[in-house]
């Protein structure tokens, strides 16, 4: 209201001042001139007054920020806000922007409710089935919240916050973070130095360092954080690029419509690669929570973790001494193929939440909020996350970091994971960690290979009697 108060004012100013300058033609050429210099003079007065209003009133709104924002909501409006807490670099972030944003924003409350990292899929799902559906969230299994009706569509001004989106029936329902949380290995420079290691440039060089630092004996070759089951997730879809992806793009789709299994060849191989790699993690990996394999690599436990660029600002906020080196681990093949955790994710409205037109404009708001320059540099920088905004923030990044993002540039492939892929390459619920637990049987020995296979194929076929896009099953 007070910008357009003042721009009336100013307009008024102009507009009185042309209406002056055109009057008095009866009068004489000499009082004509001199009235014109009065006249000129007096317009001049009024627009110098109205623009020093102009000024007085539009200082504390830069300073402040609140007097302008609080006019989204027509009355005080409360906020619950759910993300996934198992990353302390998304924690502090997610705090720190929170934070601001009801600093700015005095008549709208964001508050953080606790989400479980190690399992957050199924919080989210426990939430939804108790009535406690956040207002606002970190969404992952946005298909299936689409489907069901509990996401509203975001709206065209926050879309268009962003290179790339995946749209629904040409609707987006999400926001998302980052671009591809590229995976790689992280390493101790200073031991790779000291023993005359280098970064490997074939595959068969990566087992062989494994195998070298092994021999050693002085730490572990790999820390694998086993404990929470989507860590591994990341060697998992590494290998199944590797193995699988990399000869049939559309595997998933051919096991909806029956022409291909899991007891397909590409997927043994899948196994086969994932064994012969963590014969190299720490003892007691299958314990280890994601959240201590930090601890393991800056304190000379392990020389490796296989993990995402997330992983950079956790490093160097445990040590900020420690020096590290990233490289992609080459595929069998000989190409690099490099898996990131892009796809379909990001921050979302629920659609109950949406019926309520304070909270849907609370919602945006918050989401433009913490996609603003400013306030999304905080969170790219804790998580060493790749801007996914078309306005990218001015980054103050590590050279490890850079040498990520170069590699993004010059991969001969970077896939989203499995669960970041849309239409008829995508998922059933709760497919992919089953995956997971069977590949951690298959790796402590209590299950083989071709059994790991035909279990993999016996809950597929459950899985499509409640979702399968090719036929439709699942779908609406």
């Amino acid at each position: 209201m007070k910008k357009k108060l003042l721009a009336v004012l100013l307009s008024g100013a102009m507009a009185a001042a042309a209406l002056t300058g055109c009057g008095g033609t009866d009068k004489a050429p000499a009082d004509n001139a001199a009235n014109t210099q009065e006249d000129a003079a007096a317009e001049d007065a009024d627009v110098a007054d109205a623009q020093d209003e102009a000024a007085d009133a539009e200082a504390p709104e830069d300073t402040a920020g609140a007097a302008d924002t609080a006019s989204v909501v027509s009355a005080p409006t409360e906020l619950t806000y759910i993300f996934a807490d198992g990353d302390e670099g998304a924690k502090a972030s997610m705090n720190e922007i929170v934070n601001k944003f009801n600093e700015e924003y005095p008549d709208i409350t964001v508050t953080i409710e606790p989400g479980n990292g190690g399992a957050y899929s199924e919080f989210i799902k426990t939430k939804d089935s108790v009535g406690e559906f956040p207002d606002v969230m970190e969404m992952r299994d946005t298909a299936m919240y689409v489907r069901a009706g509990k996401l509203e569509p975001l709206s065209e001004d926050i879309v268009s916050l962003f290179r790339t989106t995946t749209a629904f029936d040409g609707k987006v329902y999400t926001a998302p973070f980052g671009g591809e949380n590229t995976n790689g290995i992280i390493y101790n420079k200073t031991y790779f130095d000291e023993n005359g290691f280098s970064e490997p440039a074939t595959y068969d060089e990566f087992i062989e360092l494994c195998q070298k630092i092994a021999d050693k004996g002085d730490m572990a070759p790999l820390v694998v954080g086993g404990q929470d089951i989507w860590h591994m997730g990341f060697w998992f879809h590494k290998a199944y690029n590797d193995q699988v992806l990399s000869k049939d793009p559309d595997f998933i789709k051919h096991c909806y419509d029956g022409s291909k299994d899991f007891s397909d060849e590409t997927v043994k191989a899948t196994f086969e690669e994932m064994k012969t790699i963590m014969q190299y993690a720490q003892d007691g990996w299958v314990s280890t929570p994601d959240a201590q394999i930090t601890t393991f690599l800056v304190n000379d436990m392990a020389a490796m973790m296989y993990s995402g660029t997330h992983m950079l600002s956790q490093i160097a906020q445990a040590d900020p001494e420690f020096e590290m080196g990233w490289f992609a681990v080459p595929s069998p093949d000989g190409k690099t193929r490099l898996v990131g955790g892009g796809g379909i994710g990001g921050l979302a409205i629920s659609a109950e939440a949406a019926k309520d037109p304070d909270k849907k404009a609370a919602a945006e708001e918050f989401i433009k909020f913490f996609f603003r320059s400013d306030n999304y540099k905080i969170y790219c920088e804790k998580l060493s996350a790749i801007p996914s905004t078309a306005e990218t923030p001015s980054l103050e990044v590590m050279d490890v970091f850079q040498e990520v993002i170069d590699a993004n540039a010059t991969a001969d492939d970077l896939a989203p994971m499995w669960n970041g892929r849309v239409g008829e390459n995508e998922l059933p619920p709760d497919f992919r960690n089953f995956t997971y637990k069977t590949l951690i049987e298959v790796l402590q020995g209590t299950r083989d290979i071709d059994s790991a296979c035909e279990e993999l194929n016996k809950t597929w076929q459950v899985s499509m009697q409640s979702f399968n896009p090719i036929t439709g099953v699942g779908i609406e």
